[in-house]
């Protein structure tokens, strides 16, 4: 998984518009499944215009209630098998310090990969295929170019095929009620 070139635009002094950063963004692959994660922009608050195109502070993988992410996400095969000499704790380590809050949502007794996040995610496939799994067991296949709003609910996802998935996805923070 090589590198995904952002390009993002700012506000000079003089107020006139100028390009900032022309860069790749290298992806974190996670050990566990070899799931990768581009994470190209975030803010935890509301981001104040014009900007100069100084990367907001932000952290963890989720935002708060007045933050955004927009990252790409890229499942490998359920079919995939783990290495059996993976050190599984350090692994998991490893993913807690690179995406902060990720493991957290997981729910441990449930069925794999089920979670609930206090976001609204927008969602594109880029490439691939993918199957998004609610509630009892309800699922929607997803196709390339196909969309999706992701309002806060329990929720998995699962690439049952040979090939890998990549997802664009921006996550709004939001409050639950």
């Amino acid at each position: 998984m090589n590198g995904v070139r952002c390009v993002v635009t700012g506000v000079n002094a003089d107020g006139k518009a100028v390009f900032v950063r022309d860069a790749p963004v290298e992806p974190y692959v996670s050990q566990l499944g070899g799931a990768a994660f581009h994470q190209f922009w975030g803010s935890d608050d509301i981001v104040p215009l014009p900007s100069d195109g100084a990367e907001p502070v932000w952290s963890g993988y989720f935002p708060p209630s007045n933050g955004v992410r927009f990252n790409f996400f890229t499942m490998m095969p359920e079919s995939r098998a783990i290495p059996a000499d993976l050190d599984v704790g350090a692994a998991y380590e490893e993913l807690q310090q690179r995406l902060p809050g990720l493991s957290d949502v997981m729910e441990p007794d449930g069925p794999p990969g089920m979670h609930t996040t206090d976001t609204i995610d927008f969602g594109i496939v880029l490439d691939g295929d993918v199957w998004l799994e609610l509630d009892d067991g309800a699922e929607v296949e997803l196709h390339t170019g196909d969309v999706y709003v992701q309002n806060g609910t329990r929720h998995a996802w699962h690439n049952r095929t040979d090939k890998p998935v990549t997802i664009a996805v921006t996550l709004v923070g939001a409050r639950r009620t």
